[in-house]
């Protein structure tokens, strides 16, 4: 049997022989063999999901930055927007990394409702409070209803994700946990009592560093 060198997503060579990825057995296994390259491509997607787990306690320290109230240099819509980002880059990180476990429906629907909640809640972050946007047909109260809805939104799309991640048996439980307690203060909004949006800020902050630091371990390094 021939031994033929291929090139992972890192340059480093890989050595394979035949070039099919799956233990020897009969027929009906092989069915589920992957090739070489199939099989580089989802190391490369767990070691960007690895890697982007970083982003969350990122977003969520601008998140907590912004609930305090304290005026900042880039403007407070600039910094709101910059933990958004990073926010939905650590969802889509957070679902990739769980794509093998048993949690990957919750985890796939936590992504989906989560980017739609931040999808609906870009168009109104740019709005001054107590302004309705013009030649919509949105009041005031219309566009306060709007935000408190898209923010509920995408704090089910973080419970979802919280309870796939307790449920996969993959990472450290009481990081889901905190991820689902984070998603009650996120579903609230800017509008809820004002320590509520700092405690989930830090609630999200602690599931975000857990959550990478045992990502980082999952995989090993290349």
């Amino acid at each position: 049997m021939s031994i033929s060198q291929r090139q992972t997503a890192s340059g480093r060579p890989l050595r394979v022989a035949p070039a099919w990825v799956g233990g020897a057995g009969n027929t009906a296994a092989a069915e589920h063999l992957l090739p070489v390259r199939e099989a580089v491509w989802i190391w490369s997607v767990r070691r960007y999901a690895r890697i982007s787990l970083w982003a969350l306690p990122v977003g969520a320290g601008l998140y907590g930055w912004t609930t305090l109230g304290v005026a900042s240099p880039p403007g407070p819509l600039l910094v709101e927007l910059a933990a958004g980002w990073l926010c939905a880059v650590a969802m889509i990180g957070l679902a990739g990394l769980l794509a093998g476990s048993r949690a990957r429906r919750p985890a796939l629907a936590g992504l989906l409702v989560g980017l739609a909640g931040f999808m609906m809640m870009l168009p109104l972050a740019a709005l001054p409070e107590g302004v309705g946007p013009a030649g919509t047909g949105l009041t005031a109260a219309g566009v306060h209803t709007a935000s408190l809805f898209a923010a509920a939104v995408a704090g089910a799309g973080w419970l979802l994700l919280g309870w796939a991640v307790f449920r996969s048996k993959l990472v450290n439980p009481a990081d889901g946990v905190l991820l689902m307690l984070a998603a009650v203060s996120i579903g609230a909004g800017s509008y809820a009592v004002r320590p509520l949006p700092t405690v989930g800020a830090l609630l999200l902050l602690a599931a975000g560093m857990g959550l990478a630091w045992t990502g980082s371990r999952l995989i090993p390094p290349a």
